[in-house]
């Protein structure tokens, strides 16, 4: 059988999957950057639901490298907030 012009096969859970799980991180870089209340947690559990995610035998090597690119931004942009607060941890100093 034959496939049809502009027939498209169903996107599979996993690929939405690693999609919510970007949109999620960069939904909560926005926040961050918008200085929002409480965005510095928020960014810091999208970041750990990423890792479990992808930690899951479902994710694939490019969601792998995505996240260990975006993780040291994330990181340094909650250290900043943080810093910028009064409110950083010791071992964030």
């Amino acid at each position: 059988m034959t496939a049809r012009k502009g027939v498209t096969r169903p996107i599979s859970s996993r690929h939405v999957r690693g999609e919510r799980v970007k949109d999620e991180v960069y939904r909560q870089m926005f926040l961050l950057e918008e200085s929002r209340p409480g965005a510095e947690m928020g960014l810091a559990l999208a970041l750990l639901r990423a890792w479990l995610a992808v930690d899951s035998k479902l994710t694939n090597d490019e969601e792998r490298d995505w996240l260990r690119k975006v993780s040291p931004i994330c990181l340094e942009m909650i250290e900043v907030a943080l810093q910028s607060v009064g409110t950083a941890h010791p071992c964030v100093r």
